[in-house]
């Protein structure tokens, strides 16, 4: 089944459905939400509405009238890594966790219901790279991309591809076209043959206190801007800007620490 698509050009693209394995949602859990509000208003101009709460304070943040993100709050006695966290689509839930441990990963949390939205999961791959799994109810995932302040790729950074290619073709049927590269470690993740995400094995150069982790990149209208902008804000750049195949990109922190990196086209 092909994803549904809505309207495209200056306005985006909507999404009316995300095929199983696409990167759905994406979710930042944190200890102070109203100074996460704060910041991420202010830097893409998100609005926030309440969502459902079945593990706690938790609101999807909007553009043009449109759910792109969530932000849920950290029990005060949970002293997690404050992470974005990508969210795979799955048509049962149940299943694909099941298919997560029989591949060697480990479900953390669930399944379980998120009210009328939808069911879900949250995993780790073999390596340790956190992620969640959803089944949509009501709640369909993200509704806009292709405009500023939406969610444009997901990227797995890990050790090296060959440790955790398999699983996550074995789990969400993903098809693999790798880079052709003696010094570039990478791998395109493909649904019905759309790109839908990366694997990049980067080795040693994985920060000792997170391990292998995915990594959320944001459009924006101008990277060197925004990474400003964030520093105003009260966070930090992590990685300095260079030039990607996406485009211009930087990767940088909010003040909690939960790093995304921000990616605007090449002229």
């Amino acid at each position: 089944m092909t994803e549904a698509r809505g309207s495209t050009g200056l306005h985006g693209t909507t999404h009316a459905w995300h095929a199983p394995g696409t990167p759905c949602w994406v979710s930042l859990m944190v200890h102070g939400m109203a100074a996460t509000q704060d910041f991420y208003r202010a830097l893409f101009g998100w609005e926030f509405r309440p969502g459902p709460q079945p593990l706690g304070p938790y609101v999807r943040a909007l553009l043009n009238g449109y759910e792109v993100a969530g932000i849920g709050q950290l029990p005060p006695d949970r002293h997690l890594p404050i992470a974005w966290t990508p969210y795979l689509g799955s048509d049962d839930v149940d299943t694909t966790a099941e298919q997560v441990r029989s591949c060697g990963g480990t479900v953390g949390v669930g399944p379980l219901d998120a009210a009328e939205a939808g069911r879900l999961a949250i995993a780790s791959d073999p390596m340790g790279a956190v992620f969640g799994i959803w089944q949509a109810a009501e709640h369909l995932g993200t509704g806009l991309t292709g405009v500023p302040g939406t969610p444009v790729w997901n990227e797995l950074l890990t050790y090296d591809t060959a440790s955790v290619a398999k699983f996550y073709q074995t789990v969400f049927g993903y098809e693999e076209e790798p880079v052709v590269s003696p010094d570039f470690d990478y791998l395109t993740l493909h649904i019905e043959g759309r790109p839908v995400a990366g694997i990049h094995g980067v080795g040693n150069c994985l920060p000792r206190d997170r391990g292998a982790h995915w990594m959320t990149y944001f459009q924006v209208e101008d990277t060197d801007r925004t990474a400003e902008r964030v520093t105003e804000l009260g966070g930090h750049v992590v990685r300095t800007t260079c030039n990607t195949a996406l485009g211009r990109m930087v990767t940088v922190a909010d003040p909690e620490g939960a790093t995304f990196s921000v990616v605007s086209r090449l002229d």
